[in-house]
């Protein structure tokens, strides 16, 4: 699968890789173009999930903010209910299409 942001591919992974959550693919860490995500200062704490980080995508001057979110470290409960530990996967939405 790929998340694709402007044309450019900024994750990409086997869809067997990914995790599903609440309409979302999760990408893998080690799948993201690190380079294209820039740590959001956007508060949000999921009621279930926890402590989340959003993140902008882009480049050079072009960004769109808040595209990308992540949970570094997920409540153990949201752990067993996904039945896999997403800590630190990378989710996409807006401007980001993902793809098969």
């Amino acid at each position: 699968m790929k998340a694709i942001w402007k044309d450019k591919i900024i994750a990409e992974a086997p869809k067997e890789d990914l995790i599903y959550i609440e309409q979302n693919w999760y990408f893998p860490l080690s799948s993201v173009k690190q380079e294209f995500l820039r740590p959001s200062d956007t508060p949000y704490t999921c009621p279930w999930k926890g402590v989340c980080q959003y993140f902008d995508v882009g480049e050079g001057e072009d960004w769109s903010k808040d595209d990308a979110w992540s949970y570094p470290h997920p409540l153990a409960t949201a752990i067993d209910r996904v039945k896999k530990d997403f800590s630190g996967y990378v989710a996409f939405w807006r401007d980001v299409t993902v793809t098969e």
